[in-house]
């Protein structure tokens, strides 16, 4: 089974004062901008290292719902947060890392059990298994009180 989906983006003008629309096929995203004050000077409107830290930390969190249930746990809550790094290397830029950092709410499973789930998931993940990058991992699970 083949699961396909697509983005567009256009682009006109030269890398510093062009611009980018990127849209997706569902929809989510009709026509966001980007540029190169989006990506590297931090103004208002998308990037796609941004675009690949949601893609990557929705993935996670779905894929580590999947492992948990399969060890027969059900998570109350996954929030996921990934931070992608572009640095700038020999031949321009690349990313070099990306940090997840999952913090989940999950009754009667043990750290020890959370930890190696995670860890699972982090080598599992589809998104993860696209990534050319160092990725690390932060996983806090939440007790009850």
């Amino acid at each position: 089974m083949t699961i396909k989906k697509s983005a567009k983006s256009s682009w006109s003008g030269a890398i510093k004062t062009g611009k980018g629309s990127i849209s997706t096929q569902s929809g989510a995203l009709q026509q966001q901008p980007f540029g190169f004050n989006t990506r590297f000077e931090d103004k208002p409107g998308s990037n796609p290292e941004e675009l690949v830290a949601a893609a990557h930390s929705a993935c996670f969190s779905m894929a580590l719902s999947l492992e948990l249930g399969e060890a027969g746990f059900t998570a109350d809550n996954i929030d996921t947060e990934a931070v992608v790094s572009l640095d700038e290397v020999d031949d321009g830029f690349a990313v070099t890392h990306i940090a997840l950092e999952v913090n989940a709410k999950i009754d009667d499973i043990s750290d020890e059990q959370f930890q190696v789930l995670c860890e699972k998931t982090k080598n599992t993940c589809p998104i993860s298994k696209l990534m050319n990058a160092e990725i690390s991992l932060t996983a806090n699970l939440q007790t009850s009180f």
